[in-house]
Parts: C-alpha cells; sequence; structure tokens
C-alpha cells in the first residue's frame, strides 16, 4: 500500500499498514506544572511510553515548575493505532515518585514530512478538574520503507529461533544493517532509540563484541550493569550544626547517598547534632545518566517512620577530575550542613569482548600486565593490586524456568562492586556465552561470583544458581566445571557452569592493601530476622566461648594436680616461662604455633575441623522454604512489633560478629587461607625482631606520637585498626562453607 507524504493528514492511511515510521520528538519545556514538594516546588521529569512499553525518560529538572529539557528521541513506530503516552512526575529520593498529570497524543492526526508543535495539558483521571500545567513539544513523522523494513522483518525472525539456526552472514549482515540505518536516520548510535532492540545494541555498541540476535532485550534490573566512564570516590566527613528532632533536642542522623541506580548510607550516630562519620565510599560514574548526586539527611526513630532532616545535591559535572574537592553543603528544607571530599578518577580497567579477543594470549599483552604488577613495581598506584581475566564459556543443565520447558539464561560477573553480564540466550538450557571479562583487582581478598538469572520481559530475572570463588584460590588457566549452588551457597542447585580464570597480581601491594579497610558494597540485601540464622549465630557463639571454658578447666586442673606428671610440668614451665619473659616471646609463641599447624598440615596431619556448620547450614537451608511461606503469613504481625525485629536483628548480627571473630583467629592459624598464614608469619617475624631489639618504651612512645598526632597531620583521615582489618579478610566459617 502506498503511504500519502504529500504533507496531508495520515488519517486515512489503513491501520493494518505494515510500514515503519519514524517518530523525532523534541521535548522543549512544561509549563505551570504542579507542585508536589513542600517547598511549594516540583522535580519533574518525563516518560513517553507507546503500547505500554517506555520508550524515552527525560532528565530530572530540580525544584522548577516551568522546566526547559530541550531533548530529542528518535523513536520507531510501527502501528499509529498506538498513540503516545506522556506521563510527568516528580522525582523524590528515597520515596515513591509523585504523579503530576499525563496526557496523549494521537499519532494518527500528525501530518508526514512536515514538523508540528504540539502543546499538551496534563490531566489526572482522579482529578480531572485539577489544573496540572502544559507541556510542549515538537514531532515529525516520517515513513520508513524498504531496506529498514526488511531489518525489522530480519530482527522479528532472529527473536523466533537460536543463533544456531542462523548464518553468520545473516547475524553479522543483521547488525551491520540495524546499526547503519540508526546512524543514518537518527543521526547517532543505537542506544536512544527504545523499542525491541534498545538495550543490547547499546551494550554491543560499546563491548565492540560481536553481534547476538538472541540477545536483543535485557531485564530492566541488570540494565544499570554497563559499562563506566569514571569513579567518584566520597568521604563523608561530619555534619554541622544539623536540626534537632527528638524530644531531647537530639538526633541520631544518618546520611543516604544516590547515584543513579547505586545507593549507600551512612551509620547512624545517636544522639548529636553535630556527628562525625568519617566513612569512605565510591560510586561508578556512567557517562549515558547523570552527574547529580542526590544527597539526604534522616533521623532514626526506632519503631516509627525515620524523621527528614535536610537534603542537598553534588552536581559532579561542575567538579574538576582527579582533584579532591572539599564541600561544605548547606541542607534545604532544614537546617546544617555536610561535608563531604569528593574525587573524580578515570575508570578502572573492565571490559567484555569475545573469546576471539584474549588479552593473556597475546604474548605483548600478557608481558606488560606481568610488568604492570611485578615486584619493581610496588609503590606505583598501590590500589591497582592486580589484572583478573574471566572466560565464561558455557553452562549445562540448568533449571526449567519457563512453562516452555526452557530458560532464557544470562550470566552476571561480580568483583565488589564492578558489575558486568553477558547477553542472553534464549529458550535454551546449555547456553554457550563465549564471553572473556577482565577487572581490575583491588583486593586480593575478594570473592569473583558469577551468577545465572532467567531472563524475564515483564518481570525482574528469575535466580537459576550462583557460584562464589576466592580469587586466592584459583588455578590460572584452568577451564573447570563449576556445580551451581543456591542463593546463600550453602547446597547445590541445578546445572553447572564452564569458567577459565586466571589472576595476576602483585604480593607486596596485596599484603599493603589487607592493612586497610576492605571496600563496602554498596549494593547489599538487608538484614531480616530468621530464627534459623539467629540460632545458629547463637550456637557458634557458644562454641568460642566454650574453647575459652575448656581452656580455663585445664589450666584450673593443673592446679588441683588432678595429674601429677601434667601439673608438675605445667609448674616448671610457668616458673621458667615468669622467669625468663621477655615482650618478645607473645609474637614467638603465635609465630610457633603458626608453624606447628603449617608442618601438621604438609605432614597430612590436617587438624582443622568444620565442627557442625556445615551440618547447620545445610539443615537450616532445607527448612528454609516453608519457614519462609509462615514468615509471609506472619509479615503483619512483624510489622506491628517492629522496634522488636530490631532489637533481635542487632543481637542476630552481634552473635554472628562475634562468632566470626573468633572462627577467623582460628582460621588464621589453621592456614584456611596460605597467603594470611604467610602474612602473619612475616608480621610477627617483624614484631620479634623490633621487640628483641627495641625497648618497650621506644615502642609506647612512638605509638603515643602517632596517636596523638595523627589528626593534626591528617585532619579528615579515617581511622581503622590494621590488625581488625587483616582478620576481616580472613573468612569464617560460614564464609568458608
Amino acid at each position: 500500500q502506498k503511504i500519502n507524504t504529500a504533507g496531508t493528514s495520515n488519517a486515512d492511511v489503513p491501520l493494518a499498514d505494515p510500514g515503519m515510521y519514524q517518530l523525532d520528538i523534541t521535548l522543549r519545556r512544561g509549563q505551570s506544572l504542579a507542585a508536589r514538594d513542600r517547598g511549594g516546588t516540583s522535580d519533574p521529569y518525563v516518560k513517553f511510553k507507546i503500547g505500554g512499553k517506555e520508550v524515552f525518560r527525560s532528565k530530572i529538572i530540580h525544584k522548577n515548575l516551568n522546566p526547559i529539557w530541550e531533548e530529542k528521541a528518535c523513536i520507531l513506530v510501527e502501528h499509529l493505532r498506538e498513540p503516545l503516552y506522556i506521563k510527568v512526575f516528580d522525582y523524590d529520593f528515597g520515596l515513591q515518585d509523585d504523579f503530576m498529570g499525563s496526557a496523549f497524543l494521537d499519532l494518527t492526526q500528525l501530518e508526514l514530512n512536515r514538523p508540528t508543535d504540539v502543546t499538551l495539558t496534563l490531566k489526572d483521571s482522579h482529578y480531572p478538574d485539577h489544573y496540572l500545567g502544559i507541556i510542549l513539544l515538537s514531532v515529525i513523522l516520517t515513513p520508513k520503507e524498504g531496506e529498514h523494513r526488511d531489518v525489522t522483518i530480519l530482527m522479528r525472525k532472529s527473536w523466533k529461533r537460536s543463533s544456531k539456526d542462523l548464518s553468520e552472514n545473516e547475524v553479522v549482515g543483521s547488525y551491520f544493517s540495524v546499526k547503519s540505518f540508526f546512524w543514518r536516520t537518527c543521526g547517532k548510535p543505537p542506544f536512544p532509540v527504545l523499542g525491541f532492540c534498545r538495550t543490547e545494541l547499546q551494550s554491543t555498541y560499546y563491548q565492540n563484541a560481536q553481534f547476538q540476535t538472541q540477545s536483543l532485550r535485557l531485564s530492566d534490573v541488570h540494565r544499570k550493569s554497563h559499562l563506566w566512564r569514571g569513579i567518584v570516590s566520597i568521604t563523608l566527613i561530619e555534619g554541622r550544626d544539623l536540626k534537632a528532632m527528638d524530644s531531647n533536642g537530639l538526633s541520631d542522623p544518618y546520611v543516604k547517598f544516590r547515584l543513579g541506580h547505586q545507593k549507600y548510607k551512612s551509620k547512624i550516630m545517636p544522639k548529636t547534632l553535630n556527628p562525625q562519620w568519617r566513612e569512605q565510599f565510591d560510586f561508578h560514574l556512567y557517562e549515558e545518566r547523570g552527574g547529580i548526586i542526590d544527597i539526604t539527611a534522616w533521623d532514626k526513630d526506632a519503631g516509627k517512620r525515620d524523621d527528614f532532616i535536610g537534603r542537598c545535591q553534588v552536581d559532579l559535572s561542575a567538579l574538576s577530575r582527579e582533584q579532591t574537592h572539599k564541600l561544605e553543603l548547606q541542607l534545604e528544607e532544614g537546617e546544617g550542613h555536610l561535608v563531604l571530599l569528593v574525587t573524580l578518577t578515570a575508570s578502572a580497567t573492565v571490559s567484555i569482548s569475545d573469546l576471539s579477543v584474549n588479552s593473556l594470549e597475546d604474548q605483548k599483552e600478557r608481558e606488560e600486565i606481568l610488568r604492570r604488577y611485578s615486584p619493581l613495581r610496588i609503590f606505583h598506584n598501590l590500589k591497582d593490586v592486580g589484572f583478573l581475566q574471566v572466560k565464561v564459556v558455557r553452562a549445562e543443565g540448568l533449571m526449567v524456568a519457563d512453562v516452555t520447558g526452557k530458560s532464557d539464561p544470562f550470566c552476571v560477573v561480580e568483583l565488589n562492586n564492578d558489575r558486568l553480564l553477558t547477553h542472553t540466550v534464549y529458550k535454551n538450557l546449555n547456553p554457550e556465552w563465549n564471553k572473556i571479562f577482565t577487572f581490575n583487582i583491588k583486593d586480593i581478598h575478594s570473592v569473583l561470583e558469577v551468577t545465572v538469572y532467567d531472563e524475564d520481559r515483564d518481570r525482574s530475572a528469575d535466580f537459576l544458581g550462583k557460584v562464589a570463588i576466592p580469587l586466592l584460590s584459583i588455578q590460572n588457566g584452568e577451564q573447570k566445571a563449576y556445580v551451581l549452588k543456591n542463593k546463600q551457597l550453602t547446597g547445590p542447585t541445578k546445572g553447572v557452569i564452564y569458567l577459565e580464570i586466571d589472576v595476576i597480581f602483585n604480593a607486596v601491594k596485596a599484603s599493603l592493601r589487607t592493612l586497610i579497610p576492605k571496600e563496602q558494597k554498596y549494593i547489599e540485601e538487608e538484614n531480616r530476622l530468621s530464627k534459623q540464622l539467629l540460632l545458629r549465630n547463637f550456637i557458634r557463639m557458644k562454641r568460642c566461648v566454650m574453647v575459652l571454658v575448656n581452656a580455663a578447666y585445664y589450666v584450673n586442673s593443673c592446679f588441683d594436680w588432678d595429674s601429677p606428671p601434667r601439673s608438675l610440668a605445667a609448674f616448671v614451665l610457668f616458673l621458667f616461662v615468669v622467669w625468663n619473659f621477655e615482650l618478645y616471646m607473645i609474637p614467638l609463641v603465635l609465630l610457633l604455633l603458626l608453624t606447628w599447624n603449617y608442618f601438621l598440615i604438609i605432614s597430612g596431619k590436617d587438624n582443622r575441623q568444620r565442627d557442625t556448620v556445615v551440618e547447620d547450614m545445610l539443615e537450616d537451608e532445607e527448612e528454609e522454604d516453608d519457614k519462609d511461606d509462615k514468615d509471609s503469613e506472619k509479615k503483619g504481625f512483624i510489622n506491628k512489633i517492629y522496634a522488636i525485629q530490631e532489637v533481635c536483628i542487632s543481637v542476630q548480627n552481634i552473635l554472628d560478629e562475634v562468632a566470626s571473630f573468633g572462627e577467623r583467629i582460628k582460621n588464621t592459624f589453621n592456614w584456611t587461607v596460605p597467603f594470611l598464614s604467610w602474612l602473619a608469619i612475616v608480621a610477627l617475624c617483624v614484631f620479634t625482631v623490633i621487640l628483641y631489639f627495641i625497648p618497650l618504651r621506644y615502642i609506647v612512645l612512638v605509638w603515643g606520637i602517632n596517636k596523638f598526632t595523627k589528626k593534626l597531620r591528617s585532619p579528615y583521615a579515617i581511622d581503622n585498626n590494621e590488625l581488625l582489618d587483616f582478620l576481616s579478610r580472613v573468612p569464617s566459617d560460614v564464609q568458608v562453607v
């Protein structure tokens, strides 16, 4: 059928017209929009939808009822019967965004090939008489035929069959046809074009990876996992003269940060209006997202909703890179200031490529990487500890997640806060990804997590399995089959995944990084109350306490002469040690204990025991589903005793921390992580020599001078304990499992 392109209305064009249309929209501005914030303003942004799918979202204009966007979108439209749905929202950090009105644009009433200025009056169906302002647009609708239609048909066919059914020429041809089409029609790379092809074409474009027709769509939940362009390092120093929210004239303040999908919550400082946080964390900076950090301060209230203290923002585009900025931010809608240090740096080297592009197989690149992490470069960029390359080859025998008896699996690879993903292989229980992921290692004690999900078009992805691999346990260059485990990593689930991993790192840098605080993850599951966890943590702490109790009984039995030979030997040892005691003997004894356990292990007499932690965790896992069902039935009751729940969670976490502390000390001497045990031997040797040759008073003097002058030398330094930071790298028994 012919489409009338003479500039007249296309209302008479049959709705069954199979042609493609390009809709170019310029979102101009809004006028007299509704106020949704307490200050009488709003933070508006606009969503465009066609056929129930979001095809464009504008940036947020803060505190403005007459915003000016001047943003352009290029949208492909297949059926003009579907109107363009415009919805305006007020952005609220930490809360649900407020609705500000909506309008429809009937595409059948637009003239073809002619720019049109459109004024849309916003309405709310619940309050039809309320005036909510207007939105001004400029649109032009252009018919597309020929090769554009062929590209669409080819892409539709590719959805219905796997890549094995397509020849290589079809795959590559379809990719370059689509890519060139979008470049010619929209004058920009494929990612602004939304609908069925937006997300994966964006990923493919940036990653320079081979086009995969079966990966044309990804879950909204995982769209945030594309490559980043920089790192924002933030140090929350303090608050000054914050608003009093409690009856005692004080507050229990904490601060929330948000940059795009990334969030961070500070610790709570009780009963103060001038809190000292001294917390440091990092965000990833993405080019396609805004560079605005939203900051809100809150007062913690047990048993009811937390009180809002104030908010502020940091515009990262106004800050110079590779430089630390000290910011004193006035809290709006409240009182007081927040003091921050913000540094923008270039991103770490992370990438995704196909197996045909392998850094370590190229001899020159491998030599360059080895040179970068050689022992001679220990003082060059201490944060860059090593290089990790992960080959995600394939998976076999995955769990069935769809009613068709198949799954749509994709794989997420995580190292601390670095998070990348593969394409999706549709309708396949034995997918082949053949992707290479590379990361910079900032902490050699990190754990590589590889998770397989089933993609669902209309909801969040379904979990299929997961593996967690400590970097220090990796055997370089081996392709291994890892059995997928459940979310808690306590038992196997269906399927295996084949990985080949290489780790190159500088041991000296890794040792130095061990003595500073570990990186905090900004995406973590919130703690929940669990009877099983509470009981298990109590049992773990009881075991640690019983070790001390049994030791006390043993010593007391020596005093009671229950066994005369043993008591006599203990008495002679006591006299010898007390008469000849020097301070250096303390680390020396610990050094001998480590050495003794090492020789036991290499001789085959491994004294490491897991007690019954494994059995406890597996038993808990068997009952997990039943308990979750019962917990969901009691959810309403638990909400009513929210304060009690917080106390229970706190007790549960304290039990976990105490038990983990004792288990980490035990695992240090049991050579659970040989790298850390060797590091402990080196440190104890150094301490023994220092204490032997240097009088104690000089050591105490140096320690005291350092402690007293630390704040004078570095007023914004974050306090840390090297010994506790070292122990935080040693896995507890639960983490080992």
